[in-house]
């Protein structure tokens, strides 16, 4: 039996979308369309990861992220098509452990989805996905990374980064971003030191630093992995 997913989203098309991304990632998916229909699904059978609309009728996703979270550790993915810090931090505040503001692409979805699953344990390592980007190979069961076959020695914040950029090609992250998703939230990393981990991983990876074939620099914004 794969993983258990179950999605709180009172959208419809959006929640579909969501699901069948999430199945293409071999997991098993279920939608609940409110609040309350969230918590009694929960109570009949938990899943092993919650993703999680804060705008829901009958009983908002912030009261039910705060009712989940007393009675489990399910993790817990809130969706909000707000930016506002105070909405985001209310979030986090009522228990969850990630958010996603929308419009979110499926892919970002469904990096994040695999992001908690590790940190949860319920995703083992032979369900996690290899990320490919034409010869490099990010392997992130086994915590490797690989060029054309050839493995390369990664530092964990090396390999933290890789893995952030790997899991949607092509999307240009700040460097807030990659602390953000890479080292968790870590105070003393700073931005300018990923600048550093970015030109050790090119080094190691055998980029040029003025033409590189993965790891590249957009400018005013920050990095990403080149599509194949």
């Amino acid at each position: 039996m794969g993983v258990q997913i179950l999605i709180g989203e009172d959208n419809l098309k959006q929640a579909e979308v969501a699901a069948a991304y999430l199945r293409r990632e071999g997991h098993e998916v279920a939608c609940a369309r409110d609040g309350q229909a969230v918590l009694e699904r929960c109570r009949e059978r938990l899943p092993d990861l919650i993703v999680l609309d804060v705008m829901m009728p009958l009983i908002d996703g912030i009261t039910a992220c705060r009712v989940l979270r007393a009675e489990s550790q399910v993790p817990i993915l809130m969706l909000t098509a707000r930016s506002a810090e105070d909405d985001l931090l209310r979030g986090l505040d009522a228990g969850a452990d990630d958010y996603l503001t929308k419009p979110y692409s499926p892919r970002e979805l469904a990096a994040r989805v695999r992001a908690l699953l590790r940190r949860s344990g319920a995703l083992r390592e032979k369900d996690q996905p290899v990320l490919h980007s034409g010869d490099l190979e990010v392997d992130i069961g086994r915590f490797e990374a690989r060029v054309a076959g050839r493995p390369v020695a990664l530092t964990a914040k090396e390999f933290g980064i890789l893995e952030v950029l790997a899991g949607t090609p092509g999307r240009a992250f700040t460097r807030a971003e990659i602390i953000e998703r890479a080292f968790g939230f870590d105070r003393f990393v700073l931005e300018r030191t990923v600048d550093a981990h970015v030109r050790n991983l090119r080094r190691k990876l055998g980029d040029d630093p003025d033409q590189p074939r993965y790891v590249q620099t957009v400018y005013g914004r920050g990095y990403r992995l080149s599509l194949p």
